[in-house]
């Protein structure tokens, strides 16, 4: 994987850049639709790359680990061949399950056992093992095996996992430069800074982090119930340890607002299942503010669900309409409304490239949260 850094702001600590990989380019910043079990939730591979646009797309190892399971998913020949989406995927390493499972699982400092969510069965993950399945998974990017913290999180216990988190970090390293990808495609490996919203911790971990010179990393463990300010302050801290020459990657982040005040400290890339779980339920997000598509006040409204044409479906359906498909239970109302929220996503990091490499992000910005925060 290779990085190229092409602009900065000079408002703001924002920046666009490329990334290359085996299975084509991405430009920052970017957003990455979430699919968790191989899929983004009622949308095709086909309107993900040529109506929403996206560059890359996740999947998670816990649960592709499961089901289908690591036999299919090698005799396939990987992920990318399995779902049929031919650019970059980025897998998580399970680490998020660690947090998300807690009443599901145990840790000890070889690694983590499982009780599946699916039939109750013991699995037991290591930091090798997770290196292991996510070479069989086949993503262009990898993520190194960790403990997202909870919040809020007491300081002796954030400390603790952060250093396991750092050790676990070193045997992914280990394990993953010892072995070979199993398509013919090169992978990268990404560390993850921890340290919960303690100062001190995130400073120490980010040091730790980029002293392992791998070619991207992340930032976890934020996003989990902590205030915006919090998130916003120690992302900060990271993205000014982190080195500049390689990309950085906010985890689980966020509503519109969010992301577009996490370009301006420095992060690259962002993913979240907001777009889509949002819209199932009937929220869509829009440049002129957030709407809840199932108030009557939409019944009878006949205009285009974004007047500034943020999504392909704005030539097609109007918000009366797809209230109506909300209401009627119809599964074409959650698709709508997916298709809609992930278009707008990556159109907004879209305009946040633009604007930093014309030099006026930070402007741009200012006035953006104030539209993007209000409810319609």
């Amino acid at each position: 994987m290779e990085f190229k850094l092409e602009g900065n702001d000079p408002g703001s600590k924002a920046r666009a850049g490329e990334i290359t990989t085996d299975h084509g380019k991405i430009q920052t910043p970017i957003f990455m639709p979430v699919g968790t079990a191989g899929t983004v939730k009622g949308v095709h591979q086909r309107e993900l790359k040529d109506d929403i646009k996206a560059e890359i797309i996740l999947g998670n190892t816990y649960h592709l680990y499961l089901r289908p399971g690591l036999d299919i998913l090698k005799t396939a020949g990987g992920l990318h061949k399995f779902n049929g989406w031919d650019k970059p995927i980025l897998t998580d390493s399970g680490g998020y399950q660690v947090y998300s499972l807690s009443g599901r699982r145990k840790i000890k400092e070889d690694g983590v056992t499982f009780k599946s969510h699916i039939d109750g069965s013991s699995h037991h993950f290591t930091p090798e093992y997770a290196m292991d399945i996510q070479r069989v998974i086949g993503a262009d990017i990898i993520m190194a095996f960790d403990e997202c913290t909870p919040y809020p999180c007491e300081y002796g216990y954030a400390k603790q996992s952060m250093e396991m988190t750092h050790r676990w970090l070193k045997r992914c390293c280990d394990r993953f430069d010892s072995t070979d990808g199993h398509y013919g495609y090169k992978q990268t490996l990404f560390p993850i800074v921890q340290g919960s919203v303690y100062d001190d911790l995130r400073k120490q971990s980010a040091e730790f982090i980029a002293s392992m010179d791998r070619e991207g990393n992340a930032i976890g463990g934020l996003s989990v119930g902590e205030p915006a300010e919090d998130m916003y302050k120690h992302t900060e801290i990271v993205c000014d340890i982190l080195p500049q020459s390689k990309p950085r990657y906010l985890m689980g982040v966020g509503t519109p607002v969010n992301i577009l005040e996490c370009i301006a400290l420095g992060v690259d890339m962002f993913d979240c299942v907001m777009p889509t779980r949002n819209a199932r339920n009937g929220m869509i997000f829009t440049s002129e503010g957030f709407i809840n598509m199932k108030n009557r006040k939409w019944a009878n409204d006949h205009s285009v669900l974004d007047p500034n044409g943020t999504s392909y479906v704005d030539n097609f359906y109007t918000k009366a309409y797809v209230r109506h498909l909300l209401h009627s239970k119809e599964i074409l109302g959650a698709q709508i409304c997916s298709i809609h929220n992930l278009s707008f996503y990556l159109w907004l990091v879209t305009e946040a490239r633009k604007h930093i490499l014309a030099g006026d992000f930070a402007d741009w910005k200012k006035k953006m949260v104030v539209k993007l925060a209000t409810r319609l």
